[in-house]
């Protein structure tokens, strides 16, 4: 595959491949949420945001499980358009319990990899409103 054709396919994909990034986050069952893991991430893939970082899918799973302990009952839905060029794919996504407010607005940036899974994570929290 071409980088041009790599790259047409990540724009095309963009939503597809955030979609499923999004679905990792969300999924509670530990099981499933180690497949969906295997399926959207590169076994060394990295994620970073102002807050945490990790490493690999162990790494990765801990971190979320740590996130659903910590926000229960939250779920993580994708905010406006998503888009990407090149091996990036850029998205923004909310966390909030159903019917409520968002506690947290934020933007990834994720880096694909030829086999189509992501291999890195950038993560920008652009508002949160936790309660007091």
């Amino acid at each position: 595959m071409t980088n041009a054709t790599i790259a047409k396919n990540i724009a095309n994909e963009a939503s597809s491949i955030a979609s499923r990034y999004i679905a990792a986050w969300d999924e509670s069952d530990a099981i499933r949420r180690r497949a969906l893991i295997a399926s959207v991430f590169t076994p060394e893939a990295t994620y970073v945001d102002p807050m945490m970082s990790n490493a690999g899918h162990d790494g990765l799973d801990a971190m979320i499980g740590a996130v659903q302990q910590q926000f229960a009952g939250l779920r993580f839905k994708l905010h406006g358009k998503q888009d990407g060029h090149n091996d990036v794919v850029r998205f923004s996504w909310t966390l909030a319990a159903e019917g409520a407010e968002p506690v947290a607005y934020g933007t990834d940036i994720v880096v694909v990899a030829d086999d189509g899974r992501i291999s890195s994570v950038t993560g920008f929290l652009d508002a949160m409103n936790l309660p007091a």
